[in-house]
C-alpha cells in the first residue's frame, strides 16, 4: 500500500495538476535525461531525450492502477521501465520508417507512428528484481534528485540570509569562520542560522523522500546515506557533511539553487 504522501501526489498527476507534473519534471527530468541519452547510445539526439523524458513522465501515472505494492517494485525502477519502453517505440518507429514504413514524414516527432509499446508494459517490472535492474549509478542519482528536491523546497521556505549561510556552510563546504568574515556575522549568529535551515531540509527531505516511495526499502535511502532524519539520534556535523557531498557530487551541469547563481546575489 502507498504511505498517503505518494497517494496524494499521484492523485494531483492524474488531475493533471500542472504544479505537480513541473515538480515531477524539476526533480526527474535531469536523471531520465541522462539515463536516455545512455540507453540511445548515440542514436537519438538531445531535442528527442528531451521529448522522450517528458513522455516518460506523462506516462508514469497512466499505470499508477496496476501498480501492486505487495511486488516489492521500487519508485525508481517504475521509472525506468517506462523510460526504457519509450525509447523501445523510439527506436522501432526509427527501424519502421528506414523499412519504409508508415511515419516516415514525422522521424524527428518522437510519438508519431507509435506502436503503442507503452501502454503494452508488462507487470514483470513491479516483482523485486525482476524488469530492468537500475545501475548503482542510477540510483545514486535518483536519491541525489529527492536531495536537490529538498534543498530547492527548504531554500524557499528559509530566510535569504539563513540560506546564504547554509549554501556556504553546508553546501560550498566553507568553515563557520569563512562564512563568517564573508557575511560580516559572528561565528555564533552563523551558527544558529545553519541550525534553523539544517531543521526545514530535514523535514523537506522526509516529505520528498516519503513522496516519491514505494517500498520501506526506499524510506531507508536517507539513513544509508548518512542522513539521520530524526535530529534527535543524529550528529549535525556528519548530517551536513553527507547533504553537502550529495549535492556537490550531483551539481556539475546543475544550476538550481543559488550555488552556481551567483546571479541571484
Amino acid at each position: 500500500m502507498l504511505n498517503p504522501l505518494t497517494t496524494s501526489f499521484v492523485h494531483r498527476l492524474r488531475a493533471k495538476d500542472q504544479a505537480a507534473w513541473f515538480e515531477l519534471w524539476e526533480t526527474f527530468g535531469p536523471v531520465l535525461r541522462s539515463q536516455l541519452t545512455k540507453w540511445g547510445k548515440g542514436r537519438v539526439g538531445p531535442e528527442t531525450v528531451q521529448d522522450l523524458s517528458q513522455e516518460t513522465l506523462a506516462a508514469l501515472s497512466d499505470c499508477i492502477d496496476r501498480y501492486d505494492s505487495g511486488k516489492g517494485a521500487r519508485f525508481s525502477t517504475w521509472l525506468l521501465a517506462i523510460a526504457r519502453h519509450v525509447l523501445g517505440d523510439e527506436i522501432d518507429r526509427r527501424s519502421a520508417i528506414k523499412r519504409g514504413g508508415s511515419g516516415a514524414g514525422n522521424a524527428d516527432k518522437p510519438g508519431s507512428g507509435r506502436i503503442g509499446r507503452t501502454q503494452e508494459l508488462d507487470d514483470s517490472w513491479m516483482a523485486a528484481g525482476g524488469g530492468p535492474s537500475p545501475d548503482a549509478e542510477y540510483e545514486a542519482a535518483m536519491f541525489a534528485a529527492k536531495v536537490r528536491a529538498a534543498l530547492r523546497m527548504a531554500e524557499k521556505a528559509s530566510d535569504f540570509a539563513d540560506f546564504e549561510v547554509y549554501r556556504m556552510r553546508v553546501l560550498e563546504g566553507k568553515s563557520g569562520k569563512e562564512v563568517a568574515e564573508a557575511l560580516g556575522a559572528s561565528e555564533p549568529t552563523v551558527s544558529r542560522r545553519l541550525a534553523r535551515v539544517r531543521q526545514v531540509v530535514r523535514g523537506r527531505l522526509q516529505e520528498v523522500i516519503l513522496t516519491y516511495s514505494f517500498t520501506e526499502d526506499e524510506q531507508q535511502e536517507a539513513q544509508r546515506n548518512g542522513l539521520t532524519l530524526d535530529p534527535k539520534n543524529t550528529d549535525d556535523a556528519l548530517f551536513d557533511e553527507a547533504v553537502g557531498e550529495l549535492w556537490r557530487r550531483s551539481s556539475a551541469g546543475r544550476s538550481d539553487l543559488r550555488d552556481a547563481g551567483s546571479s541571484t546575489r
